[in-house]
């Protein structure tokens, strides 16, 4: 069965009074993620050992394969956005209880945690992704991955809240400012009740 690009819960105007546009997410949505699924197919249609494996099952059987690394980084992607969306919220930024507790546990404080998930961010150079993760110790951290690596490569650990930093995401809302890009994902767009539904 062919994968698909998923619906998205908001309609593709629902962001924009919170930072990011309608035609980012068209853009970005039904463009680039699209763009990614269409490629996966292809690639799962022309190779056997590919038909009938589940997205996470493809990304670890071809890690590490340089023979097959325009599989890992499409499959990759695509189960990269799929989170990225539901880490979206036309009512996001609000923590809700749980979470920030065990935020305020593991980083000091809420604004702690912004600080390093912003580090992070920003300092992933050229394409990539900043994540919130929960290790396999449960304790959340965060992680950074280049290009379209998932963090269910063993990168970083469990993904509860992702934000993409590749430059479609943000350059019609913010043009070259990804440390805005950035804040306004953690303090407006993010859907934190995603965050903590993907608690261990």
């Amino acid at each position: 069965m062919a994968f698909e690009l998923p619906a998205l819960s908001y309609s593709y105007s629902a962001l924009a009074e919170r930072g990011m546009c309608q035609e980012t997410l068209e853009l970005h949505h039904g463009k680039h993620h699209q763009a990614y699924v269409t490629a996966l197919n292809g690639f799962v249609e022309k190779n056997d050992d590919l038909k009938g494996k589940s997205l996470e099952e493809i990304v670890a059987f071809v890690d590490g394969k340089d023979d097959m690394a325009p599989v890992f980084n499409n499959a990759g992607q695509h189960w990269n956005h799929i989170h990225f969306w539901n880490a979206l919220s036309p009512d996001g930024g609000r923590i809700p209880a749980t979470l920030e507790k065990r935020l305020v546990t593991d980083f000091g404080s809420v604004e702690a945690f912004k600080e390093a998930f912003k580090a992070a961010a920003i300092s992933q150079f050229g394409s990539g992704w900043a994540w919130l993760v929960q290790d396999s110790d449960d304790r959340l951290k965060v992680a950074k991955t280049p290009n379209g690596v998932p963090p269910i490569t063993g990168t970083g650990g469990k993904a509860l809240l992702g934000l993409d930093v590749w430059e479609h995401s943000y350059y019609l809302d913010f043009r070259n400012r990804r440390p805005d890009y950035v804040t306004n994902f953690l303090d407006k767009l993010a859907n934190y009740e995603f965050a903590e539904a993907n608690l261990g």
